[in-house]
């Protein structure tokens, strides 16, 4: 599990600029005007090898006018309550303000290491004006430009180095299946028919369902933890801060998670919001089976109609469409045994070792029946394979002109290994490197 960073300030400080160099993106509006994100941003980022998740939020303002800041205050306050580490960015040109004094005294409550960002600090002069923030009692200030990246890497430098290990717990090498997806899709449900019990609480009221819920199921000869979560809405859907406040820890457990499974709604379809699910799963190299509830509810005059449905989730999930779809009604109970024989199936893909002998006889035969593609009249030899010690499949394999190797062959390797073993509903990943 990654930590968490959080990024407060007052408005125009430079928070997105920093959270768009940080991502690598430009998921986060930035403008002159201030306050212009009003909605927090999820990404995730590395440094020295350390993966991590950061949010950008709001700008804090006191007594403002603005109907919006007291949702933004609220939500700041979440945030720095759930990170593990804080960036408190604030403006070089300006000074310290109200807004900065104001956070700075919120955040010295908090507990949580607080690392002081001075931004906007582009030539000498505004350098020893940086100075002046040590004045707010937070300890060392880092002089930096969000915009150049100059004096950043310092900065990540100790913000990695404050990171903590997560502890482990006596539940560490059970399989652990996170169900998510939209509000009101059934997830409840679905863990309720396989308990037996009325555990967690389901009404139609979309978005009941706040904290995560571990639930150790051990029927049946399973052994796993189950983790219902909040419904993961659109963030225009947004409006409660507890609503935010369950968006976080349901990203938490997709993190947490070993395999995740995709509850879609068959009435609905597969919609935009399921698609954003999908991706923070993918991008994450989670397990994952897709579960199509409310399958009673649907027409089946059509014949053929789950294969239809299942060709048609599949479609939406390209390039990465060999995953399980399985087709349940939680109320009635219909094939949701089906479902956890299909996310344990997918937990035993992702954790699968090949040995290495075997990998590089197979490899050999691919290369030797489609060879990779002569670039400027450079031939490509792979002379060695092996996987690499991850928690997802991950394979090396050594060729002399890895740079040249295009995307298209890492599918077909991908695609050979997949066809060879059993890695349905698993993220791989295949990296070329020089011998």
């Amino acid at each position: 599990m990654s930590n968490i960073v959080a990024i407060v300030g007052c408005p125009n400080v430079g928070k997105s600029t920093f959270f768009n160099r940080m991502t690598q993106t430009r998921d986060a509006i930035v403008h002159e005007t201030a306050g212009v994100t009003r909605d927090r941003h999820y990404g995730k980022s590395d440094w020295n090898g350390r993966e991590f998740s950061i949010i950008d939020t709001g700008g804090y303002v006191n007594n403002s006018d603005d109907i919006f800041e007291a949702e933004i205050q609220k939500q700041v306050m979440f945030a720095i309550e759930e990170a593990d580490v804080i960036i408190f960015m604030v403006d070089a040109v300006l000074g310290i303000t109200i807004g900065d004094e104001t956070i700075a005294q919120i955040i010295r409550k908090s507990q949580k290491p607080v690392f002081l960002a001075v931004n906007k600090v582009d030539n000498h002069q505004l350098l020893l004006e940086a100075q002046v923030f040590y004045s707010l009692g937070l300890g060392d200030i880092y002089p930096i430009s969000s915009a150049t990246g100059s004096g950043t890497g310092d900065l990540l430098d100790d913000v990695v180095k404050s990171f903590t290990d997560k502890p482990i717990d006596d539940e560490e090498g059970i399989p652990r299946i996170a169900v998510v997806g939209r509000p009101n899709v059934g997830k409840s449900s679905l863990i309720n028919a396989l308990s037996g019990t009325e555990r967690n609480i389901v009404t139609p009221i979309a978005g009941t369902t706040r904290d995560p819920i571990n639930t150790r199921y051990t029927k049946f000869g399973y052994d796993f933890i189950l983790v219902d979560t909040a419904g993961l809405r659109k963030k225009s859907k947004v409006n409660e801060n507890i609503e935010f406040y369950s968006m976080l820890r349901s990203i938490r457990s997709i993190e947490e998670a070993d395999v995740c499974i995709l509850m879609l709604d068959a009435t609905a379809g597969l919609e935009s919001q399921d698609m954003n699910v999908f991706r923070m799963i993918k991008d994450n190299n989670k397990g994952l089976v897709v579960v199509v509830n409310k399958w009673d509810l649907v027409d089946k005059s059509e014949n053929n109609s789950t294969k239809r449905y299942a060709e048609y989730v599949r479609k939406g999930l390209e390039p990465f469409d060999d995953v399980p779809v399985v087709f349940t009604s939680a109320l009635t109970k219909q094939r949701v045994l089906k479902a956890m024989d299909a996310a344990i199936q997918v937990y035993k893909n992702r954790t699968q070792k090949i040995p290495t002998a075997q990998l590089n006889r197979l490899i050999q035969q691919y290369v030797e029946e489609t060879p990779p593609p002569s670039y400027k009249g450079k031939f490509i030899k792979i002379k060695y394979a092996t996987q690499l010690p991850t928690y997802y499949p991950t394979f090396a394999l050594f060729c002399n002109l890895p740079q040249y190797i295009r995307e298209p062959y890492k599918r077909y390797i991908e695609n050979r290994l997949r066809k060879d073993f059993d890695f349905s509903g698993v993220p791989m990943k295949v990296f070329f490197r020089k011998k």
